[in-house]
């Protein structure tokens, strides 16, 4: 007899003995998309199947479009790692994590084959309804740690997502612009930009100083919301788009 999943799409459950008790009282109000990063499918299976790894994620959309259930949505999967949302740390217990095979950064950035792109919009909108997350709560690994990891990285179609309903996402400004601040300056400006990106979920702190925790922020927000250059310099088009994206946010997030 066939198990079945949680997903109204397609997919089929491949379990992983990797999960937990979510934390009590937490709703699951984020949605985590992560790449693989591994040479191959087969090589992200075995690993987040692995007890040894203490790695996993609830689904795993293959190139093709295939999809994986690993984790049973009302457990807590091990995805997200140390990291943090909106003051949040414990985010694996209030999201569910796709990860999507790619290998990423370390493979070369490949692009993302249609048909698996066309499998996530289908299984991120089922499980955004399933669950009511907001659109601004569809999240890439990267703006949750954005000290550790770069994935789904700036090849991810953020755009085509939000097109067809999932996640948040403003045309970005154009890629030219002269530099407003970089690393090592401080003022005013620069806390104005820290506090547009903790107001809009980012671990930085409201400091005045451009340290390197802001760097790593922008470079972060650059990569999901103007991944044209991702350099972790503030320009005149990473503010735009910064503040384009905060005033779509209702007033209860703000």
């Amino acid at each position: 007899m066939s198990v079945r999943t949680d997903t109204g799409v397609a997919a089929r459950v491949h379990p992983s003995p990797n999960h937990g008790a979510r934390a009590a009282g937490v709703p699951i109000d984020t949605l985590v998309l992560h790449y693989t990063g591994m040479k191959s499918a087969e090589d992200a299976l075995r690993r987040m199947c692995d007890p040894a790894s203490e790695v996993s994620a609830h689904y795993l959309v293959y190139e093709d479009g295939r999809i994986d259930q690993l984790v049973p949505e009302s457990r807590r999967a091990w995805h997200a790692g140390k990291s943090c949302w909106k003051g949040e740390r414990d985010i694996n217990s209030r999201s569910i994590g796709v990860e999507i095979v790619n290998p990423g950064h370390d493979g070369g950035c490949p692009d993302y084959p249609g048909a698996q792109i066309e499998a996530v919009i289908g299984l991120c909108l089922d499980i955004c309804a399933r669950h009511a997350i907001s659109p601004w709560r569809v999240l890439a690994h990267s703006d949750i740690a954005p000290d550790r990891k770069a994935d789904p990285g700036e090849k991810f179609p953020w755009d085509r997502l939000a097109q067809a309903g999932v996640g948040l996402h403003v045309t970005p400004g154009d890629a030219g612009g002269g530099i407003l601040m970089q690393e090592g300056e401080a003022g005013q400006p620069v806390e104005a930009v820290q506090s547009m990106l903790a107001l809009y979920g980012y671990d930085v702190g409201v400091t005045g100083q451009f340290d390197r925790r802001t760097v790593l922020a922008v470079t972060a927000f650059q990569r999901h919301f103007r991944p044209a250059r991702v350099d972790g310099i503030v320009d005149q088009p990473t503010v735009e788009t910064l503040y384009a994206l905060l005033s779509k946010l209702p007033s209860l997030e703000t």
